[in-house]
């Protein structure tokens, strides 16, 4: 008999690719205008009751929006305030752990003579 450990019943999920820096901007803005009064300036949780989101899974998307969208515990939903790109964008800041995305390496030169 073969028994999954507690949290393991979920499929494993891909790593998304970083959010462009554009992405990133507006929800470091809309988080730090919006959210950053119960979960902290820049997601540094000010130790209350709120969720620490620098803790939250950056690979668990669903979750996010799920909790986003019809609230949890203490937080209200969001869904008939926030746009669906708006929660992407705040999503966007939020599994990049606040640290903005690398920049894009430039295009790999050809050789010459080739």
């Amino acid at each position: 008999m073969v028994v999954a450990a507690p949290g393991f019943s979920r499929a494993v999920r891909a790593a998304e690719p970083p959010p462009s820096r554009a992405q990133f901007e507006k929800g470091d803005q809309l988080f730090n205008s919006i959210c950053a009064h119960c979960h902290g300036p820049n997601m540094v949780n000010p130790g209350t009751w709120s969720f620490d989101l620098r803790k939250f899974p950056h690979n668990d998307r669903a979750r996010f929006f799920h909790s986003v969208r019809n609230g949890k515990n203490a937080m209200p939903p969001w869904k008939d305030i926030l746009k669906p790109d708006e929660i992407e964008a705040i999503w966007a800041y939020v599994r990049m752990g606040g640290k903005e995305p690398p920049a894009k390496p430039p295009p790999a030169k050809q050789a010459s003579g080739q």
